[in-house]
């Protein structure tokens, strides 16, 4: 049967049966008004998403690794009770991989003239300002046959801070640095260092820190002793340029960097010297100045949680002018760069000799292990050949760092794992050793 205009309608609306008997309209609207009235009613009834007012609060700053809850505060102006189901949204690295659905959407009910809160979870996986997008809320009647829908912006900025993962290396660098300034049984005498004061000589002491003088003065044998020089200027240079963008691991050259440097800022305070930070490619990313002790290190925190490597060759001789003006008396300047040979060879040597002539140079880079790994590779042809490019590899990072080291510079490389203790140590060396 071939179907009317009203009938082809009726049929695609879904009213009727099609082909059995063609209704009239009061037939129609005796059926349909009742629902489209409930409707009408419903959608009336939907508190008007506009007349919101929504308020943020909650956490500012996370690790990177950890939580934040961020509190959502949603008045209901309105004279109709607020039937809702909400989205927070967020840019997609504030959550861990499939979780977002969970965390950024709640079901909310607040009656007429009231407010009510909801938390959202982050767990970043990306350091730097993560900010809140959009809050979409879709307003339900009573009978949730209809709803309005809306979007409100209601800033606020989570900023994620490196996670600091070698701070479980502070107690026992402390404990050494106490060994060094006297605090403990321990003590030592280096070139150079501080006179602390006069003790009583011990069996096992170094019979060239007694004291002939204060000795003739009393009855027993003196012992001068001995501690580090204290405020000292340590300037931390990062380089933010291309190498650092290179992945050892899970995460860039540059992330391992920063946890080596914030474990030596810590160290360093504690030791009572002063710390800045320098981060630079072809421009200053970065510059932390004239902290306290007490402040220095969240200070650092906060400057390195939005540095990001920069996809451009590093420029050595602004790094070494900028670094000359933000240490102008004599420092211990940890510069924190690849120890591959084209850059080295190319950039910093040329300029090196401006730093070494007024400061101390210690050089600490990032070490790839899977090219340790490739070394002790054997078993087929493809192993030998890997172990013999990664020997190669080896070799010509050890020739870059003994250039280095005729310049006078102490060189560090070791893996991301190992890089912030072995960093810490070698502070330490140069501080016992009176070379700061």
């Amino acid at each position: 049967m071939a179907l009317t205009g009203r009938a082809a309608l009726l049929a695609a609306l879904g009213s009727i049966p099609v082909g059995i008997w063609e209704p009239s309209w009061a037939g129609i609207l005796a059926v349909n008004a009742p629902l489209a009235l409930a409707c009408a009613c419903d959608f009336a009834l939907a508190a008007p998403v506009r007349r919101l007012v929504l308020t943020r609060s909650g956490d500012t700053s996370a690790r990177l690794g950890a939580t934040a809850d961020v509190t959502l505060t949603v008045t209901n102006q309105s004279r109709r009770p607020l039937r809702t189901q909400l989205r927070d949204a967020w840019p997609p690295s504030s959550w861990q991989p499939g979780t977002e659905v969970a965390s950024s959407r709640h079901l909310l009910a607040v009656p007429a003239g009231e407010r009510r809160r909801v938390t959202t979870r982050l767990r970043p996986t990306r350091r730097g300002d993560h900010q809140a997008d959009r809050v979409t809320i879709r307003s339900y009647g009573p009978l949730r046959l209809f709803s309005r829908q809306g979007a409100h912006r209601t800033p606020w900025t989570v900023r994620v801070l490196p996670p600091f993962t070698s701070r479980k290396h502070l107690p026992s660098k402390l404990a050494r640095l106490r060994e060094l300034d006297g605090r403990t049984s321990v003590l030592t005498r280096g070139e150079g260092t501080e006179f602390d004061s006069l003790r009583e000589y011990v069996p096992g002491d170094d019979t060239r820190s007694i004291d002939w003088r204060a000795t003739a003065r009393q009855s027993t044998v003196a012992v001068r002793t001995w501690r580090p020089e204290r405020d000292r200027h340590i300037l931390l240079v990062l380089d933010t340029g291309r190498t650092s963008a290179g992945r050892v691991g899970n995460a860039p050259r540059l992330d391992a960097s920063m946890d080596a440097a914030l474990l030596v800022a810590a160290l360093a305070s504690r030791a009572g010297d002063r710390v800045d930070l320098l981060a630079y490619d072809r421009r200053v990313r970065a510059l932390v100045q004239g902290r306290a002790a007490g402040d220095v290190l969240p200070a650092l925190v906060n400057a390195m949680a939005t540095l990001e490597p920069e996809l451009v060759e590093t420029d050595a001789r602004g790094l070494t002018a900028m670094a000359l003006r933000t240490a102008p008396r004599r420092s211990l300047i940890v510069l924190l760069t690849t120890l591959d040979a084209a850059p080295v060879e190319e950039g910093l040597l040329p300029v090196l000799s401006q730093l070494t002539q007024r400061h101390t140079v210690l050089l600490a880079s990032v070490a790839d292990p899977h090219i340790a790994h490739m070394a002790t590779a054997r078993g087929s042809a493809d192993a030998v050949y890997e172990a013999a490019a990664a020997a190669q590899a080896q070799a010509e990072r050890a020739r870059t760092a003994e250039q280095l080291r005729r310049h006078g510079v102490t060189v560090v490389d070791a893996t991301p794992d190992d890089l912030a203790p072995a960093l810490a140590d070698a502070y330490l060396a140069l501080k016992a050793a009176g070379r700061l």
